[in-house]
């Protein structure tokens, strides 16, 4: 049991440590917990692409039927994302996802999605890891049934973004993830012609990493210009993130992608933004130019999807890749954001508006960078630098500080300096935002000092 901990987006570890006996147990702990708040509908039970994902998926289940629920595994490994709509829109009790995102194949994870369709709060997960437990048989067995995950959430995607993308020529890549087939299929179903990359279920991912960085994803680029496409798309390994590539920009930072993203859609409706402490202020820049709010959370998108339904948010967003829109349930959908970038750039193209925006509201630069700290050092590292903000950083004067998340150091000129501990790996992270690349590096260089300072 002390091997299972639930972190920012579940419980991942190495396939040494995420057995199948520990799997059960989260199983046993889910079904007590439903059970306890009194619920008895169905549970559904996905699972993303990698070898060992189906295996336990039905451990699950079969957890899950011992204790008298009946669980609905899909027919596929399937997004994330869509299990967070099967809750919802089959008014089920909750969900389990086996997935490890965009980790090496050497590794699994599992995440309880409640049944309003959103990750997880703290207290969920604490409760459910205090009735971690042997798994065991209660009364009579439930049953253990296949269901189609994938028409429904089209159907919703359908409904709530209509695209249309006649004449737009994508190129998707699925980074031989849970996307394939999916999001592709959503694409060329509003009209866009789809060229497919690693669209192939390969549960090494072809030995790289689901993850859709810059880094990985220079294919994808070269493959956008090569046949002239209008649009690169990419998904992480269980299709909640994307990422995306434009024939001027290659890569298109995720901070640039949220506010065109925002933008598109106060054209036609209005509402706040909802933003992570790292996320851009070019969010803010458009929403005070439209009379409109935004609210700023800590990193990881339970924070995010509170926020947006209190706010009644029309979109919230993290630098790291994952968005959601109202009427949407609120978890981060790499399957619906694709199609919703894919029909605004058949309106307008993405780099003729990522260049409206800037024209407008001013050049924006972002980036980040990390420092080793061990675990067992953060929470020191982080009282340390509360008692020695600088009154000056990069030679401009700390008008504001914000600790919601860390430290975030809101400097005169308008841009700022985020110092944060990681939530999955032992390193501070350090942000900057700027109006230029040599001043995020200043900024940044500043961050990195101020750090290793208190390590």
């Amino acid at each position: 049991m002390d091997a299972i901990s639930f972190g920012t987006d579940g419980w991942r570890a190495r396939l040494d440590t995420f057995t199948d006996a520990r799997v059960r147990m989260v199983g046993q702990a889910v079904a007590d917990y439903l059970a306890d708040a009194g619920h008895d509908a169905p549970i559904a039970v996905g699972y993303d692409a990698r070898a060992t994902s189906e295996g336990f998926a039905e451990s699950l289940a079969d957890t899950l039927a011992a204790n008298g629920f009946d669980a609905i595994l899909p027919e596929r490994d399937c997004p994330t994302p869509l299990v967070a709509w099967a809750v919802v829109d089959r008014d089920l009790s909750g969900a389990l996802m086996v997935t490890a995102s965009h980790n090496p194949p050497e590794y699994n994870g599992v995440k309880f999605i409640p049944e309003n369709g959103a990750p997880a709060l703290p207290e969920v997960t604490d409760a459910i890891e205090d009735r971690l437990a042997e798994p065991r048989a209660g009364g009579p067995r439930g049953t253990v049934d296949r269901a189609d995950f994938v028409t429904s959430h089209a159907d919703q995607i359908e409904d709530l973004v209509a695209p249309d993308c006649e004449g737009l020529t994508v190129v998707y890549d699925a980074m031989h993830g849970s996307g394939r087939g999916v999001t592709d299929a959503v694409l060329e179903s509003a009209g866009a012609t789809v060229i497919r990359r690693r669209c192939e279920r390969d549960t090494a991912f072809g030995g790289t990493p689901p993850e859709p960085s810059a880094e990985h994803l220079a294919g994808l680029v070269d493959a956008v210009a090569a046949h002239d496409a209008d649009l690169g798309i990419a998904n992480d390994g269980d299709a909640d993130r994307l990422a995306l590539v434009t024939p001027d920009r290659g890569y298109l930072d995720e901070n640039l992608f949220f506010a065109a993203m925002y933008d598109a859609l106060l054209e036609d409706d209005s509402g706040p933004a909802v933003r992570t402490v790292p996320t851009t202020f070019l969010i803010d820049r458009i929403a005070d130019a439209h009379g409109e709010d935004v609210v700023e959370t800590p990193v990881g998108f339970k924070w995010v999807a509170e926020a947006m339904v209190e706010h009644d948010a029309l979109i919230g967003g993290e630098e790291s890749g994952g968005f959601s829109i109202r009427g949407h349930v609120p978890e981060k959908d790499g399957v619906l954001m694709a199609a919703l970038a894919a029909d605004a750039a058949a309106d307008e193209s993405l780099d003729a508006r990522v260049d409206r925006l800037l024209d407008t509201y001013g050049d924006i630069v972002a980036d980040k960078v990390s420092v080793d700290c061990p675990d067992d050092r953060k929470a020191a590292v982080i009282d340390a630098l509360g008692d020695a903000i600088p009154d000056r950083v990069a030679g401009e004067a700390v008008e504001t500080v914000v600790t919601l998340d860390g430290f975030k150091l809101l400097l005169t000129d308008g841009s700022w300096l985020l110092v944060r501990p990681s939530g999955t790996e032992p390193k501070m992270r350090v942000y900057a935002e700027a109006g230029s690349r040599d001043r995020v590096d200043d900024l940044l260089d500043a961050g990195r000092e101020l750090v290793a300072g208190h390590l």
